[in-house]
């Protein structure tokens, strides 16, 4: 089973992606703090990782820059997700590795069209796919 790992220092948003990506099939790491994360991605290793920005003590570039620093982080596939929408925010995080950038408010949809997209990325072309037909992929409300 395709694991994510989540960050984010609001524990209302964990749980909301959380329920999501399980409810799609995935198996969901969370992190309500950058520290922890960091520490979850390393011990557990996930498919890909998906993490808020503005954290406190450890923001959200500070934890791709450690990620990608380490060989056994460096390739997982790092989405951000968060309230910044600025353009210098988007591009720093890209200059630093980020695999993709999605804003809140996100729905369903978007969010699984992104986990996918970087998953199908990262995967052999001759692998199968990782959707794991998601219930209800059509939805667009917002979380």
């Amino acid at each position: 089973m395709t694991r994510l790992l989540i960050i984010d220092d609001q524990e209302l948003n964990v749980q909301l992606m959380h329920d999501l990506l399980e409810d799609a099939g995935y198996e969901v790491l969370s992190a309500v703090d950058g520290t922890t994360g960091i520490q979850i991605a390393r011990t557990q290793q996930p498919d890909m990782i998906i993490c808020d920005i503005s954290m406190p003590i450890v923001s959200g570039y500070v934890v791709l820059e450690t990620l990608r620093e380490n060989p056994i982080t460096a390739s997982i596939p790092f989405v951000f997700l968060t309230a910044h929408t600025d353009p210098s925010s988007w591009r720093e995080g890209m200059e630093l590795g980020a695999d993709d950038y999605l804003t809140k408010p996100f729905n369903r949809k978007q969010l699984l069209a992104a986990v996918r997209a970087r998953l199908d990325r990262q995967r052999p072309h001759d692998a199968k796919p990782t959707d794991p037909n998601p219930k209800g992929s059509d939805s667009t409300s917002d979380v």
